[in-house]
């Protein structure tokens, strides 16, 4: 099975490995402010980071996304950097930020969507620097000494003093509670496509429990079960807090680990989106490509021209014998061009239809 590997993406994923651990030794300044109840999460992390860097690599390497993907760095490297740059820009923040896509297919889909990206990438923010000691919170030790003092607290990235807030302060509260916010955002999303998937009929009949529903559960568990910590140390006195810690920790570790190879894959895809209409919106300016048959738009022309690369990269090769392709016709005209074929193929058959 090893030798089956893809030893490319196998080196990468090793090398993103090794970088993302001597970032934890050091971000943490040698283990210091590195927390060892967390060795768990770190081990998922990791293990999903070489999994989604696998993956990612392997898909990188088929010849269309390659075409896209070196196309798109082209593009953006050239004369025209800054103005690709804004672009890139504005369509981050409106596709992945507010998930704009996601809009024309339904106004309570986007909601439901736009709350699990946002919780997921505000946990994502919280958590991944916690859990590498990249963050740490202390007592300032002049207020710590001194009982009629006011307590603050200093808040540190990679050891260095970012800022301090009093203990019990707005800041506070919001600071400590901010994966409170993430979950309740994630569950409200995730009962939003509950409610879909249970009681729409064609969802239904084409879900399944591992594609569909299993990742809206591990998002569903690993929020209450957060949310759960919080409850037990606040209102419980600490009641069930390790069965929870506990539940907790397995949901979020099967959740990593489930990241390179499950649905929750396309959320390291997405952003390679921006590629692809940075590649449509050059495409445009250079000129479209006009059906021979129907005389008609349909695609970008440097599309078309890298459309015939990639075929013949997969053992494909639709040159026709006067030189041009068969890729040149769109789909209209394909349909046309089969249905003359089959014309012409029933009248030398002598008008037969079948024999």
């Amino acid at each position: 099975m090893v030798f089956s590997l893809n030893k490319k993406a196998l080196t990468n994923a090793i090398v993103v490995s090794l970088i993302t651990i001597a970032l934890v030794f050091y971000g943490s300044r040698k283990l210091q402010n590195f927390d060892p109840a967390l060795i768990a999460y770190l081990f998922g992390t990791v293990f999903a980071f070489f999994g989604v860097v696998y993956r990612y690599s392997v898909w990188l390497q088929r010849p269309p996304t390659r075409m896209y993907f070196r196309r798109s760095l082209e593009l953006i490297y050239n004369r025209k950097f800054f103005s690709h740059l804004v672009f890139f820009i504005k369509d981050f923040i409106l596709n992945i930020g507010f998930q704009k896509f996601i809009y024309p297919r339904g106004r309570s889909r986007w909601i439901g969507h736009f709350l699990m990206a946002f919780g997921c990438t505000l946990a994502f923010a919280i958590t991944f620097p916690l859990t590498f000691g990249w963050i740490h919170f202390t007592m300032n030790p002049a207020t710590s000494i001194d009982p009629e003092s006011i307590r603050l607290y200093e808040a540190h990235f990679f050891g260095f003093k970012i800022f301090e807030f009093e203990l019990g302060s707005f800041i506070a509260f919001t600071v400590f509670h901010a994966l409170n916010w993430s979950s309740w955002m994630v569950i409200i999303g995730v009962l939003i496509f509950m409610r879909r998937r249970l009681t729409q009929p064609g969802l239904i009949a084409t879900q399944s429990f591992e594609g569909d529903l299993l990742p809206l559960v591990l998002l569903l568990a690993i929020s209450i079960t957060g949310l759960g910590l919080t409850y037990s140390y606040e209102f419980m006195k600490g009641f069930a807090y390790d069965f929870m810690a506990v539940t907790h920790a397995i949901t979020v570790i099967m959740f990593l680990i489930w990241i390179p190879f499950g649905k929750f894959f396309h959320i390291i895809q997405r952003p390679a989106q921006l590629g692809a209409h940075i590649y449509k919106r050059e495409g445009i300016k250079r000129g479209m490509a006009v059906c021979p048959h129907t005389g008609k738009e349909f695609a970008t022309q440097m599309h078309i021209d890298d459309l015939k690369v990639v075929t013949k990269e997969l053992g494909f090769d639709f040159t026709l014998e006067d030189g041009t392709s068969h890729l040149d016709l769109s789909p209209e005209g394909k349909r046309s061009r089969l249905a003359m074929a089959h014309l012409k193929a029933r009248l030398e058959n002598g008008g037969k239809l079948f024999g």
